[in-house]
């Protein structure tokens, strides 16, 4: 038996993916995919109804996953100028329709991943099957979600705002570059670090401390060059990068009681696999203190799959159907 289709969308600061969901003899299936830089229409709203004319058969209803938190039914994104509200997108048809957290849709889409679109940063091979596991991701932002699981096989995922809490240096250097991020910003949170504009303030404020200059402003220039070049300036930026990564991500970790696994999603780490699986990633994941036991205990895993999001935003809407 196959279900009519339903719209599910992963809408960033950077790039809107669409996609059409339905069911197919009990598995969910995606199909039309699309996916443009946001900045191609001015508004959310012109963005959506696009990808609709382009459909054969369209959709009566769905759920899109958007970058920032959603509030009575509306977005207005953390790092965009788009817009738009659940009532807005009724006009297009879609009815009902549902916008959630990326990374909410991230945590329903995570426990669903086929296997072979997961790399292991480290830990166990699995962890506990009943316990919370945990999504964080540096993008364009930075994402955290938890998906609560129980004996029973109930789930509830947590939609938060966790890059926009407090960074934590982990040593002396890290505390130089939250002095150094203090000139600029009032309040460093970790999305000012981690994320792919964080990565240049990170560099950035590195080369101060090393007495150098950067000219660098672009934080895809520092990517290609630490892999190109590990022992570079770069190489120094990324393998510090990783390092923060991995304790935030054991933070978060220790915050939900993720024993059952942290995935790492996102744009970035996907690109540099190798690079972290060598870095100090797990080392300082682990890291804390008394609870080493406890974290060594937990698998971090990397996202591969292009459309995780989808994947959980379509969760989401095929449950509504029924």
């Amino acid at each position: 038996m196959t279900s009519a289709p339903l719209l599910v969308g992963d809408v960033g600061g950077t790039n809107a993916r669409f996609a059409l969901a339905r069911t197919v003899e009990g598995r969910t299936v995606l199909e039309h995919f699309d996916s443009f830089p946001a900045r191609t229409y001015p508004t959310f709203l012109e963005g959506v109804a696009a990808y609709l004319d382009g459909c054969e058969v369209r959709p009566s209803g769905g759920v899109i996953a958007v970058a920032g938190p959603v509030a009575h039914g509306a977005i207005d994104m953390t790092n965009s100028t788009w817009r738009v509200s659940e009532q807005e997108l009724q006009t297009l048809g879609l009815d009902p329709v549902r916008l959630i957290n990326d990374f909410e849709a991230q945590a329903w889409g995570a426990p669903v991943v086929p296997p072979d679109q997961l790399a292991s940063l480290g830990g166990p091979d699995e962890g506990d099957p009943h316990a919370t596991i945990a999504v964080v991701g540096p993008g364009t932002g930075f994402g955290v979600s938890a998906l609560a699981r129980d004996a029973q096989g109930r789930e509830t995922a947590l939609a938060g705002e966790g890059g926009h809490a407090c960074f934590a240096p982990g040593d002396a250097v890290e505390d130089e570059v939250l002095r150094i991020l203090r000139r600029r910003y009032e309040r460093v949170s970790i999305e000012r670090l981690i994320c792919g504009p964080g990565l240049l303030n990170l560099h950035r404020a590195l080369a101060e401390i090393d007495g150098r200059e950067t000219h660098i402003d672009d934080p895809a220039q520092i990517t290609a060059q630490a892999l190109d070049d590990p022992n570079s300036p770069c190489g120094a930026t990324l393998a510090r990068f990783c390092a923060m990564l991995g304790a935030v991500a054991g933070d978060i970790a220790l915050t939900t009681g993720a024993r059952g696994g942290v995935y790492i999603a996102g744009g970035i780490v996907p690109r540099i696999l190798p690079f972290i699986q060598a870095s100090p990633f797990r080392r300082r994941f682990e890291r804390k203190g008394r609870f080493e036991g406890y974290m060594a205990a937990i698998p971090t895993k990397v996202i591969l799959h292009e459309h995780a999001a989808l994947l959980g935003a379509a969760r989401v809407a095929l449950a509504q159907e029924r």
